[in-house]
C-alpha cells in the first residue's frame, strides 16, 4: 500500500495541448551548445531486495527508477509551466465532456530492435500496467483503454478529468505487446541496454530516438544502498552525479570548486495532517491556531538545513497556478492562544503526535512543531512508528499525525485525492460541500479561465479550513561534478530526465 500512495502521488496536472516532443529539465548550469560524446556515471539510491527489472511493477528503488525511465517511453513527463509535457504522445485532446481522452503518438517511433510502436503495443502496455500496478499507477480502467487507428489511444473515464494527462506522467512505460521477459529492456527511449548486473546498468544512446540522440555515448547507473555511501561516492569522485543525496552531502559539497549541488524546488513535502471530522482539532480556530503556532522559517532551517522554503497550508506548490496571493501565514503566539481560548481547547492534557521515519526529517520536524506549539499551551507527545505500522494504524485514522509527499503536482490533483469528501485517501476527513464542488468544477473545466478560477477557490478553502498544516517544502538536492550540464531541476521523479545532460570538455 505505501509504494502504491508514493506512486500514485508521483504526478502532477496541467492541460492538453499541442506539444513538442522535447526534454522538460529546465536543465541546470548550462552553458552553450551540448557537446556530444562521453558516458556520465550515476549513482541512485536502491536495495538488492527490491530489484525489479519489470517496468509496470512496483519500482521501488531509485536506481530501477532510472533505468526504466531512460530505457521506456512514457506517454508525457514532467514539466514546469505546463507541469506536464509531450513524450512519446506529442497530443491530447478530450471531448466535450472532459470523460474521453484521444492521445496522438510520435510518428516512425521504433522500439530498440527496430520495430514499430504501435497503438495496439500502448494499448497492451496501459493494459498491463493497470493489470499490474492498479489504478493508483493506471486510472483508466482496462476496458476502456482502446486504439482508435494505427497512432492514436483513447482512453475513458465515468466522471469529467481534466487530470488525465497528468495522470499518465512517467510510470505509463511502452514495452511491446505480449512481452514476458523484461531483462533485455526493449524500449523506446532514448537510450538502450548494453548491461545489467546486479541493480547496475550501462546504457548506451539511442540514435534513432524520436525526441533526437541525447548529446551523451552512454549513462552507467550505480545502486547505492545508503545515503552515506552515495554521498561518499560524488564526494570521492568516483561518480559524476548522485541523485537524491540529500542536504547533509549537499553542506559538504558546497563551496567546492569541482562540484555543483543542484537544489531542486518544491521536491518533497513533510507537513501535519489534523482530522477534521471529530476530535480535538476538529474545531476549524484549533487548526488555525496550531498554523499559527509554528515558526516555519526554523522549521526549514532546522528540519531541511535551509535547502527549502517555507509553504502556506496548501498542497501543490510546483503548480502554476499555485496561489501565491494568499497572505503568508507567520508565527503568531498570541493570537493561537486567544484562538484556543475562544475554541475552548483542553490545553491541560497532553495529544499524541504519530510520525514515522519515512522521509528525510520527518520524525524530527515532529520534534521541533511539538517544542514550538508547547509556548501556545498545547502538549503534543511525539509517538514514532514504524512505516508499516503507521499505515495500519494510524494513517487516515489519527486526529494528528506528519505526512509526506513528494511534489510538483498540482492542487487540483491533491485536492481530489486527499482532500474530497469521497476520497479514500482523505487523510484529514475532510468533508466540506464547497469545496468538493470547486473541485468538480475544475475538473471539468472547459476553459482555462474557468480552470483558475475553480483552482482558486478550492485552494482559498483549504488554507482557511482544511486540515493540513504545511510549514515548508524540502529541496530535493542533487550533487554533480562540475563538467556535467543541463540536468534537470524540477522536483520529485523529474529527476530521472536525463537525456539532455551533457559534459562539458
Amino acid at each position: 500500500m505505501v509504494l502504491n500512495r508514493r506512486q500514485l502521488l508521483r504526478s502532477s496536472l496541467g492541460a492538453g495541448a499541442v506539444l513538442l516532443v522535447a526534454a522538460c529539465s529546465d536543465g541546470a548550469d548550462s552553458s552553450g551548445p551540448a557537446r556530444r560524446g562521453g558516458t556520465l556515471r550515476v549513482g541512485a539510491l536502491g536495495t538488492a531486495a527490491r530489484i525489479e527489472r519489470d517496468p509496470h511493477a512496483n519500482l521501488s528503488n531509485d536506481s530501477d527508477f532510472l533505468i526504466a525511465s531512460l530505457v521506456y517511453d512514457a506517454l508525457t513527463v514532467p514539466g514546469g509551466n505546463p507541469n506536464v509535457v509531450a513524450r512519446l504522445a506529442t497530443r491530447w485532446e478530450p471531448d466535450a465532456d472532459r470523460r474521453r481522452w484521444s492521445f496522438t503518438l510520435a510518428e516512425n517511433v521504433t522500439f530498440h530492435d527496430g520495430s514499430p510502436v504501435t497503438s495496439e503495443d500502448v494499448v497492451w502496455s496501459l493494459r498491463r500496467l493497470r493489470t499490474v500496478g492498479g489504478a493508483s499507477k493506471m486510472p483508466v480502467a482496462v476496458e476502456d483503454i482502446a486504439a482508435d487507428g494505427p497512432n492514436r489511444v483513447i482512453l475513458a473515464v465515468p466522471e469529467p478529468n481534466n487530470q488525465l494527462p497528468l495522470l499518465v506522467r512517467l510510470m505509463t512505460f511502452t514495452v511491446k505487446k505480449d512481452s514476458t521477459d523484461f531483462t533485455k529492456a526493449v524500449g523506446s527511449g532514448p537510450f538502450r541496454l548494453e548491461s545489467y548486473q546486479g541493480g547496475n546498468a550501462r546504457l548506451v544512446r539511442n540514435e534513432q530516438w524520436h525526441g533526437g540522440p541525447p548529446p551523451l555515448d552512454a549513462i552507467e547507473v550505480t545502486m547505492f544502498e545508503s545515503v552515506t555511501a552515495l554521498g561518499n561516492a560524488v564526494l570521492g569522485g568516483q561518480i559524476d552525479l548522485a541523485s537524491n543525496v540529500g542536504a547533509i552531502a549537499g553542506r559538504t559539497a558546497e563551496g567546492r570548486g569541482d562540484l555543483t549541488v543542484v537544489r531542486r524546488a518544491n521536491d518533497t513535502v513533510v507537513g501535519v495532517a489534523m482530522r477534521t471530522s471529530d476530535g480535538p482539532f476538529a474545531d476549524p480556530r484549533v487548526r488555525t491556531a496550531l498554523r499559527l503556532g509554528v515558526d516555519r522559517k526554523a522549521l526549514v532551517d532546522q528540519v531541511h538545513s535551509g535547502y527549502g522554503t517555507v509553504a502556506n497550508d496548501v498542497l501543490g506548490t510546483g503548480d502554476p497556478l499555485y496561489d501565491t496571493s494568499l497572505a503568508q501565514r507567520t508565527r503568531d503566539v498570541d493570537r493561537a492562544k486567544a484562538l484556543l481560548r475562544e475554541a475552548n481547547f483542553d490545553t491541560g492534557r497532553g495529544y499524541p503526535f504519530v510520525t514515522k521515519a519515512e522521509a528525510p526529517g520527518e520524525v524530527e520536524s515532529a520534534k521541533v512543531i511539538a517544542t514550538q506549539l508547547a509556548e501556545i499551551g498545547v502538549r503534543l507527545d511525539v509517538v514514532t512508528q514504524e512505516p508499516n505500522a503507521f499505515y495500519d494504524q494510524t494513517w487516515l485514522k489519527a486526529p494528528l499525525y506528519t505526512i509526506s509527499w513528494g511534489t510538483n503536482d498540482s492542487t487540483l490533483f491533491f485536492a481530489s485525492k486527499l482532500l474530497a469528501g469521497g476520497s479514500n485517501r482523505n487523510e484529514t476527513a475532510f468533508k466540506d460541500a464547497a469545496f468538493d464542488a470547486a473541485t468538480a468544477k475544475a475538473l471539468g473545466a472547459h476553459s482555462d479561465e474557468e480552470y483558475r478560477l475553480a483552482a482558486e477557490e478550492l485552494q482559498r478553502i483549504q488554507y482557511e479550513r482544511g486540515g493540513y498544516l504545511v510549514w515548508g517544502m524540502a529541496d530535493g538536492i542533487d550533487i554533480a561534478a562540475s563538467r556535467v550540464r543541463d540536468l534537470p531541476t524540477l522536483g520529485g521523479f523529474a529527476r530521472v530526465q536525463l537525456e539532455r545532460a551533457w559534459l562539458a570538455g
